[in-house]
């Protein structure tokens, strides 16, 4: 094992200091009890209400759907197809940069990727594919298969002063381990299914998160400098997070702990 890598991993010794914790340390019975609670009454519920009030201000369902060049009816399953590579704009975006684009075509004022109402538009959106599998395709096209690549190397990318990425927490090495009596999961199993239950409630934060901003509360928590919210970078890390669940039930919103 080479210095850089010996460094890495003792970093991550350090972080996961109570690894061999006992399972039940992970979550309290109180916290489990109240898990249990959202999975029935999800107070995100109330935004994606609130999100379909502000869509159909927008653009609509129908609108949306003229706009992406598909019926009405196709809309779940194109819908479960992102990030895609959308013409119109050239490159491969997320749902929320639909919405963007959606404003933009209405001539109204654009909302911010950040915004409260960006998050309640993009919960809904995502919402209309529910029941659907993740169904995005890496090998569509050349964009996709060079965000495909770009979002390989982001999340693998060692950065800030301890050298760490997404894989020092999710590599195959790793997960199952904890962080701060979390534990660190496989962001591809169905358990996790990052594409299918995001956007999410999570308890420790009582919010609702969009999966990009999650990115960046990672960031934040590793002491990396944050990849801004639309950037190439970040949309190449959704991609490749996502590809990670493909072909798992879409169900948002989730919650999370």
């Amino acid at each position: 094992m080479g210095k850089r890598s010996l460094s890495i991993a003792l970093v991550c010794l350090a972080l996961l200091g109570s690894a061999y914790a006992e399972e039940s340390m992970s979550m309290s019975a109180a916290d489990k009890a109240m898990y249990d609670e959202l999975l029935e009454n999800n107070p995100a519920d109330m935004e994606l209400s609130e999100g379909e009030s502000l869509f159909g201000a927008l653009i609509g369902k129908a609108g949306y759907a003229k706009m992406m060049g598909v019926s009405e009816k196709a809309l779940p399953a194109y819908i479960a197809g992102f990030p895609r590579y959308v013409d119109s704009a050239k490159k491969v975006v997320t749902l929320s940069q639909t919405i963007q684009m959606a404003a933009a075509s209405q001539g109204k004022e654009v909302p911010k990727l950040e915004s409260p109402e960006m998050l309640k538009m993009t919960l809904f959106l995502k919402s209309l594919a529910n029941g659907q599998k993740t169904a995005m395709n890496v090998k569509a096209n050349p964009q996709m298969k060079a965000m495909m690549t770009l979002g390989k190397a982001v999340f693998e990318q060692q950065r800030g002063g301890r050298g760490l990425s997404c894989n020092s927490c999710h590599s195959s090495d790793i997960i199952g381990q904890r962080l701060r009596m979390q534990i660190l999961p496989d962001l591809g199993s169905k358990a996790n299914a990052s594409a299918g239950t995001w956007p999410a409630y999570r308890m420790t934060k009582s919010e609702t998160t969009l999966l990009d901003k999650r990115f960046q509360q990672c960031m934040d928590n590793a002491l990396l400098a944050k990849i801004p919210l639309g950037s190439k970078e970040m949309v190449a890390l959704e991609v490749y997070v996502t590809n990670m669940t493909k072909g798992n039930a879409i169900h948002v919103p989730g919650v999370k702990r």
